[in-house]
């Protein structure tokens, strides 16, 4: 692939990943937060799902696989993406994008206390700068909102997600797990919003074309180029790109919602985007080296 289609899936991608905060808080005007997101999903999964079965992918064959799925599901899609799509009432689609996307910088403290994983210093300079690039972010509030609580909570969500994916992933056909998960979690998120909100759904032409860019644009077109980018590079250098998603969100927020962006906000976000950076980009070596050492604690 030459340097000008890799360039333009890395800014496809990434620019997907952070104006789906700003698309999906323009769609809350239309559809209750909660019922969105199932919506989103549903239909991304039931479509990928419908794929991977014309293709005859390789699909789990086990109760106990489909409940890995299922989990994994639970936390990536509907835990993740339902407390987003609910900070978005209080605070700025820029600000839950940098908090959601703070989770690398939690991979590297949970995979360091639960699988006893080791990290190069590099990392845990990025895991610092992170942190205080949070802070500064926080503290350019006077008051802490719900907004700011559920955005973190979609990072450790998130965190807790990949290090299932981590564990479990190389047992399933990627885009199978992609296209279930995503399904299960949606499916979760219409229980929670039968249960939790009172349901909107004011159906225009404006809703419906953001439920099916949100489903189909920052879902399935997101993840084919996503995973296409981890197929074709080096996935740790390919993942410190992930930084750029933050960027998006904050940049999207501005041109869509017009959203002040303060210095306060700004300065944080760069630490969060270095201290990603940092976290993510490792050698091939030293990605295969961490890969060995978290199966080795697994197994002991």
């Amino acid at each position: 692939m030459n340097k000008f289609l890799f360039s333009f899936l890395v800014v496809l991608t990434t620019g997907l990943m952070g104006s789906s905060f700003a698309v999906g808080k323009i769609g809350m005007d239309y559809i209750s937060p909660l019922l969105l997101i199932a919506l989103r999903f549903t239909i991304a999964g039931l479509l990928m799902a419908v794929f991977v079965l014309a293709a005859k992918r390789p699909h789990p064959q086990r109760l106990k696989e489909w409940s890995k799925v299922a989990l994994i599901g639970s936390f990536q899609t509907a835990i993740v993406m339902g407390c987003i799509f609910l900070s978005l009432r209080t605070i700025t689609a820029g600000e839950s994008s940098i908090l959601t996307f703070t989770n690398p910088l939690l991979v590297v403290l949970f995979g360091t206390v639960f699988l006893k994983a080791r990290y190069h210093m590099t990392q845990w300079i990025g895991v610092c700068l992170g942190f205080i690039g949070v802070f500064i972010t926080m503290g350019s509030h006077l008051d802490i909102k719900e907004g700011t609580y559920l955005g973190m909570a979609s990072a450790v969500a998130w965190a807790i997600a990949t290090l299932l994916i981590n564990t479990w992933g190389r047992e399933f056909d990627t885009w199978v797990l992609t296209a279930y998960q995503m399904l299960f979690g949606g499916v979760l998120l219409f229980a929670a919003s039968f249960i939790l909100e009172q349901q909107v759904f004011i159906v225009n032409q404006t809703s419906i074309l953001i439920v099916l860019w949100l489903a189909i644009m920052a879902s399935i077109v997101q993840f084919a180029g996503w995973f296409t980018l981890l197929r074709i590079g080096d996935p740790g250098k390919v993942s410190a790109f992930l930084f750029l998603a933050p960027f998006f969100g904050v940049l999207t927020g501005w041109l869509l919602l017009n959203e002040t962006v303060e210095w306060a906000v700004l300065g944080g976000g760069l630490l969060i985007f270095a201290g990603i950076f940092l976290v993510n980009w490792t050698s091939k070596l030293g990605k295969q080296q961490l890969e060995n050492e978290t199966q080795a604690s697994l197994q002991d």
